[in-house]
């Protein structure tokens, strides 16, 4: 059985918790309404007004009039997530993180010491609200993809097991954007065709899905028969360290994908650094509205775990690859590869006074954020994509 564990409005619920005042009231952490800021998280109440990740902050302004934004504290939040990742990590080592507030955890050989993977599940939840006054949502099935949905089902708060042999009647009656990569989009091609269930959608013939999405069909058929084959695999062991986000909404805005692939390389690097990895190829992923999706890679000249460099490098990447017309953005994912261990680092001439310097910037902040918390230090870099 798999864990997956995943937060709450995790950055939204961090704000809650720090300020008691603002529970009950919709609130967003989110970049400024006025600069064509986007909304990274949002808590329930504000959901409750529609509003959602990815979405323009005016938008949100629109949608709930009354609604708090608060800039972000990127730094906090990842203090805040290694402690978590510090609770996943007493059960088993095996721990797959996909982002700073998510994970899938295999915990089939902590059996002997904590209880099985139920027991196991409650007992980290129970840690997380007890240590951290947070709340998780957890979902335990046979594979990665169950775990997920059930961890989705159950928000917020909950707590969902899925048993093999209940799978497929757990998975038949779910919508069919309960299946990875079908949106708004994906799911109006489908509903044309009656479409509407993953149960429906089990009971067509797997070339439909060929038709309709291409090589990607045969992905989404099997997970639509409950069958996913991954398996959990730690950032030290992995071939690349990478995180991708679907947005709720398409996005045509420009300034709105560049401050979230900043968002996402500051993820991979802070990961990185935890691993004591250093990566030599960038990799940005594309999804477009119509599902092609491509990937562009850049290799260094030597490796690196280093934010601003891995930004600069896959920045371009991004920029060079959006078409001037496009009807929007609806996956982005940023990813390095090609891993040297820490102590293997060659050195260059030319760029390492450079990078010393990066380097040193890098683990100066990582220290203050994990000593002195909230905002107690910021990149230029992270200020302007708060102002935007």
């Amino acid at each position: 059985m798999i864990l997956h564990i995943d937060m709450d409005a995790f950055y939204a619920s961090i704000e809650e918790r720090d300020r008691p005042g603002l529970r009950g009231k919709p609130m967003v952490v989110g970049g400024n309404p006025d600069k064509r800021g986007v909304v990274a998280a949002a808590n329930y109440a504000a959901r409750y007004f529609g509003v959602h990740s990815a979405m323009p902050t005016a938008q949100a302004k629109r949608l709930c009039p009354k609604l708090i934004v608060l800039p972000p504290r990127h730094g906090y939040y990842a203090q805040v997530a290694q402690r978590i990742r510090d609770i996943f990590h007493r059960y088993t080592p095996l721990v797959e993180p996909l982002s700073l507030d998510e994970a899938f955890l295999d915990v089939l050989h902590s059996h002997r010491l904590f209880g099985d993977a139920v027991e196991i599940g409650r007992r980290i939840k129970s840690d997380i609200r007890n240590e951290l006054k947070l709340t998780a949502s957890v979902g335990v099935a046979p594979n990665k993809f169950l775990a997920k949905v059930a961890s989705d089902i159950g928000k917020p708060d909950g707590f969902l097991v899925v048993n093999a042999a209940d799978a497929q009647s757990f998975l038949d009656p779910l919508p069919v954007t309960k299946l990875w990569g079908v949106g708004k989009v994906g799911n109006r091609q489908l509903e044309k065709l009656g479409i509407r269930t993953i149960g429906e959608l089990r009971a067509h013939p797997r070339a439909l899905l060929d038709d309709i999405f291409g090589s990607w069909g045969k992905q989404l058929w099997e997970l639509a028969q409950g069958t996913d084959d991954r398996a959990v695999v730690p950032d030290h062991k992995a071939k690349s360290v990478s995180h991708e986000t679907t947005f709720a909404e398409d996005i045509t805005d420009v300034e709105a994908l560049r401050g979230w692939l900043l968002d996402l390389t500051r993820q991979v690097a802070t990961r990185l650094r935890c691993n004591q990895l250093r990566g030599r190829t960038v990799h940005v992923k594309i999804r477009f509205s119509n599902f092609r999706t491509i990937t562009r890679s850049h290799t260094l000249p030597q490796s690196t775990d280093i934010t601003q460099e891995l930004w600069n490098t896959g920045l371009p990447l991004l920029l060079k690859n959006l078409p001037q017309r496009h009807g929007g953005v609806r996956l982005l994912g940023f990813s390095v590869s090609g891993f040297d261990a820490v102590d293997s680092h060659q050195a260059d001439l030319f760029s390492e006074p450079a990078m010393v310097k990066q380097a040193q910037l890098d683990t100066v902040s990582d220290w203050i954020h994990a000593r002195f918390g909230p905002a107690a230090i910021a990149r230029a870099a992270e200020l302007v994509h708060a102002a935007d």
